[in-house]
């Protein structure tokens, strides 16, 4: 039988997983078994620098911080080695770097994962592995931001280049100006056809 130590220590990794994962946004499950120590120490540095918490769980203190969190549902998901990727803001970053390494091996695989407090299946985890980068969102997003105000940019730097507003008022009325002559030198022409048959 564990010891009382044993169990206050057990007791306070269940508190500290279960918080976890309340807190987390996302989570993801793998088994990592097969990786060795080179390509989990790469695979660690990649999550952390992405502000992925990766660490291996026993799976029965596991299953019992699920309870805790409301995460029954992971609880079928919990044999073989377990390891565990959460993402306090970031929705995609765990699931992209897993399953990006899980395609590299045999034996490495998603066993499941939750978003926002509910356990999702292995499509919603592979379509969140999909999704690019949060750098890459924000410069989409810029660049849609910015495409106006350069045309604008641009529109403003073609006036100046012609000599400000006030030329290309007048050059534009200059223009315009033939256009109106031609109409009203045409007039007078057709008028004395008309008035011919008017003086037989």
């Amino acid at each position: 039988m564990p010891s009382a130590k044993v169990l206050e220590q057990k007791q306070a990794i269940v508190a500290e997983l279960t918080e976890r994962l309340k807190n987390s946004v996302t989570g993801v499950l793998v088994n990592y078994k097969g990786i060795n120590v080179a390509d989990d120490t790469a695979l660690r540095k990649e999550l952390r620098e992405a502000g992925v918490q990766y660490s291996v769980v026993k799976n029965t203190l596991l299953s019992r911080a699920c309870e805790g969190a409301e995460l029954t549902g992971l609880q079928s998901d919990l044999t073989g080695t377990t390891a565990l990727a959460t993402s306090d803001e970031d929705y995609a970053a765990a699931a992209r770097i897993l399953a990006n390494y899980a395609k590299k091996s045999k034996t490495f695989e998603i066993k499941g994962g939750y978003l926002d407090g509910e356990v999702v299946d292995l499509a919603t985890i592979d379509s969140l592995a999909k999704l690019p980068t949060r750098d890459v969102l924000l410069a989409n997003v810029l660049g849609a931001f910015q495409a106006p105000i350069a045309s604008f940019a641009r529109a403003i730097q073609a006036i100046v280049d012609e000599g400000g507003v006030e030329e290309c008022l007048a050059k534009k009325s200059a223009d315009a100006a033939p256009a109106d002559d031609a109409s009203s030198e045409e007039a007078p022409a057709e008028a004395p056809a008309e008035e011919a048959p008017a003086a037989e």
